[in-house]
């Protein structure tokens, strides 16, 4: 086994605020991604762990952190202003802690969103690329391209992780948008999954294989970029 037990960090953000995280790094570690979680669920969410566990397997340091809203137990999001000031925030204490390893930002649903926006307004600093672990192109039932706008301010390597069965990003909506930015961009369909990356049992394949193919598509992006 490569990796060692997460460890319990504060990350400062504005106003003399902090949010809890958790820095999980391989021994043999080549890359850190700084990995934020989704609207509905925080960092401790079994699938966040199942993640970072196996990415560290794969020689990848992950730290997850908390968003305010979900440090405090509410269940709204926070405004764009303040989550990207956290992502950035976050970002720059992997940098202190994973010193001189190459940085990767991003996360699940919301979290990778907001990563993307925040690169979009300003880069940040020491960021290689950007992996979103589904992204929310647009609400359930509600298909559109608006949110993908900022992408085209994104002048690093993206990675989506895509379930085939997306109810927030449409297949026909997402494969133009990631054309659309050209080499910079790469996008791994993961057949019959959906936002989550759960597989109907018809499909022939558990969760843990799905898993294991976005975790195998991650390392080869990340090999590939750094």
């Amino acid at each position: 086994m490569n990796a060692v037990n997460a460890q319990a960090r504060r990350i400062e953000t504005a106003d003399q605020a902090s949010v809890s995280a958790l820095l999980l790094r391989p021994l043999q570690a080549r890359a850190c991604y700084v990995f934020a979680h989704g609207a509905g669920a925080g960092m401790t969410h079994p699938s966040m762990e199942t993640i970072a566990a196996g990415l560290a397997e794969r020689g990848i340091a992950t730290l997850r952190y908390q968003f305010p809203y979900m440090e405090k137990a509410s269940k709204r999001p926070d405004p764009p202003a303040v989550a990207h000031a956290t992502v950035r925030a976050a970002v720059a204490e992997a940098a202190r802690c994973c010193v001189g390893l190459p940085l990767v930002a991003g996360g699940k649903s919301f979290g990778g969103r907001m990563t993307s926006q925040a690169q979009a307004i300003a880069p940040l600093a020491g960021v290689r690329g950007l992996a979103f672990l589904g992204f929310p192109l647009h609400p359930a039932g509600k298909p559109s391209s608006d949110r993908a706008k900022h992408l085209a301010d994104v002048h690093i390597p993206m990675l989506f992780l895509q379930g085939t069965r997306d109810a927030l990003a449409e297949l026909k909506l997402l494969e133009p948008v990631v054309k659309g930015l050209a080499a910079s961009a790469t996008l791994h369909l993961v057949k019959d999954a959906d936002h989550s990356f759960h597989v109907l049992a018809r499909s022939g394949r558990n969760d843990r294989e799905v898993t294991a193919e976005v975790l195998d598509a991650f390392a080869a992006w990340v090999a590939a970029i750094v």
